[in-house]
């Protein structure tokens, strides 16, 4: 909305400009934000398990949010797990993870909460039989000040683990700004995986970080670790152990 101000004399522009300012100050938020981002780095660890076999990942996305709270987005970054199963499956030709999310969101004072529905795609090829790794999950968390609590509810197989649907994830993050543009970040994640066959694979992850910002561009060092089953997560192509301990680093820009 434009404002116009026609003063005729120094008093009156003395006392609009006041008012302007304090009027700005109030101003709603925008109706409609848009927003991308990219991400290049080291390599693409989630819930602490490693998801580019130690390479490293070009990531990026796009969100929409309305002022009433509501939003969606999409995500993406290069992955290599799927296709590292070969020769242990058979020929799988996925290179690549699409994410579609939705939700509402809002905030009461210094109280935040955020739920909604998260929709991992792995396309491509996979050998007869092979369980999809397509994966349907809903979140909801709410968060005070500088701490996160979320929890993740699969409503299908978990990533392709057989009889793993209605597994879950809790984490706990803490965004803590020691000064401004400098960051302190602490999280603890337990993921529960339900099945016969797959329940051995449940594990805790942990990390601890900082990430600074310079001119935009968000620069994060990280490390990572887990207490994850090297049997269910050693890469079947390099025999590296995706849940051990190690250092990310990255840099985000967002637009």
């Amino acid at each position: 909305m434009r404002k116009t101000v026609i003063a005729s004399a120094l008093l009156a522009a003395s006392v609009a400009l006041p008012q302007l300012a304090r009027a700005a100050d109030a101003a709603p938020a925008p109706e409609h934000t848009v927003t991308s981002n990219v991400t290049l780095a080291s390599e693409y660890i989630y819930r602490g398990i490693g998801q580019t076999n130690r390479k490293p990942a070009i990531q990026g996305g796009f969100d929409y949010a309305h002022s009433s709270g509501l939003y969606v987005g999409t995500w993406a970054s290069n992955v290599s797990w799927l296709s590292d199963m070969a020769p242990a499956v058979g020929k799988i030709s996925n290179s690549i993870e699409m994410d579609f999310y939705g939700g509402y969101k809002n905030t009461i004072g210094d109280f935040g909460y955020d739920v909604g529905l998260l929709q991992y795609y792995y396309p491509g090829s996979y050998p007869v039989g092979f369980n999809n790794p397509n994966t349907l999950e809903g979140y909801v968390a709410g968060s005070w000040t500088f701490l996160t609590l979320k929890y993740s509810h699969s409503f299908s197989d978990l990533f392709g683990w057989v009889g793993s649907k209605n597994s879950g994830y809790l984490d706990l993050t803490a965004n803590y700004e020691l000064m401004p543009g400098l960051n302190l970040i602490g999280h603890v994640g337990r993921q529960k995986v339900n099945g016969s066959t797959s329940g051995g694979a449940s594990y805790t992850d942990w990390k601890v970080g900082v990430t600074k910002d310079f001119n935009g561009y968000v620069a994060g060092l990280s490390y990572i670790t887990t207490n994850a089953n090297e049997y269910w997560y050693t890469n079947a192509t390099s025999d590296k152990d995706m849940g051990k301990g190690r250092v990310l680093v990255s840099v985000t820009r967002s637009f």
